[in-house]
């Protein structure tokens, strides 16, 4: 029992060596990297960085007889460092479970890296470190998802539809052209017509905006079934690789952006300009509306009354 409880607590390098089996391994060691990032699912949590330990130990397949002191034929240590780095760089995460799932499975890509061991651990949550540990190998990569996170992701066109489209006669035929289009497209609404709730905070009237964008994505998508809300990366890229044309809900990726845009929700058209630049758009159409200032962004906008969009 007392040895259970010391490797409970032990650095994962102890963790992996006491876990070794017959044929030991190799391992690399990344101790004690701290780094100051927003993470958390508490409203307490957000708009704040706070430090994040990462203790991470790799067990390794052999280079072979000689190492030749190539560092090619090693993995390196900025590899290790650069999951985390890339990891929370992609979007703001809730839970340090999956922060620690994603970096282990970025590590694992390595065609080094046999098992990871990973622990994540806050220390600005209370008077200890709060902190999550686990242990992932080889075989328990998805290959699919594998291939999904060494792909590359396509580019799409984003196009706004501005309420007066959306409630145009030739909205269809405008989506059968998208359709068409060898690129992946993404739609984007506004706020609805009509009045909204206040509220007495920027914040939450934020929130109020952002879910007044989604619930008029579904009168779209109600409108033509091709039109799928996604809301997610997750559901964005999957989408963008199966032909689906997607509809945008902007909340989660608004708030889980490391960089959010720095437009209020009622600008909408500026968001999904915002947008259109986060998720690298081969180009941003906008139905109906002005255009916003873009930035090393193909643009266009056309009028509602314009039939054809070609």
């Amino acid at each position: 029992m007392s040895q259970d409880i010391h490797l409970a607590f032990a650095h994962p390098s102890e963790r992996a060596a006491a876990t070794e089996g017959a044929a030991p391994r190799d391992r690399i060691s990344l101790r004690d990297h701290i780094v100051e990032v927003e993470i958390g699912a508490f409203q307490s949590e957000r708009g704040h960085t706070q430090r994040v330990c990462f203790n991470v130990v790799v067990e390794v397949a052999r280079a072979g007889d000689r190492i030749d002191d190539d560092v090619d034929r090693i993995l390196s240590y900025d590899r290790v460092t650069e999951a985390i780095a890339f990891e929370l760089a992609e979007e703001r995460l809730n839970l340090l479970e999956t922060l620690a799932e994603r970096v282990a499975e970025r590590i694992l890509l390595e065609p080094q890296a046999m098992r990871v061991f990973v622990r994540i651990e806050k220390l600005d949550r209370g008077p200890g470190a709060l902190g999550v540990e686990i242990v992932r190998s080889r075989g328990d990569l998805d290959p699919a998802h594998a291939a999904q996170l060494t792909g590359a992701r396509p580019h799409p066109r984003v196009v706004y539809l501005s309420n007066a489209a959306i409630a145009a006669p030739h909205l269809t035929g405008w989506l059968d052209w998208l359709a068409g289009q060898a690129a992946p497209v993404v739609l984007c609404v506004g706020l609805p017509d009509g009045a909204r709730p206040e509220a007495d905070h920027p914040l939450a009237q934020r929130r109020v905006d952002l879910l007044a964008i989604e619930q008029n994505g579904w009168v779209l998508a109600a409108r033509d079934p091709r039109c799928v809300v996604v809301g997610t990366l997750t559901e964005l890229d999957w989408g963008m690789k199966h032909d689906q044309m997607s509809l945008w809900a902007p909340s989660k990726i608004v708030l889980d952006a490391v960089e959010g845009p720095k437009t209020r929700p009622r600008d909408s058209v500026a968001l999904a300009g915002w947008f259109a630049g986060h998720i690298e758009a081969s180009d941003f159409l906008v139905i109906g509306e002005d255009l916003p200032e873009t930035q090393g962004l193909k643009a266009r906008a056309v009028a509602v009354t314009q039939r054809h969009l070609a």
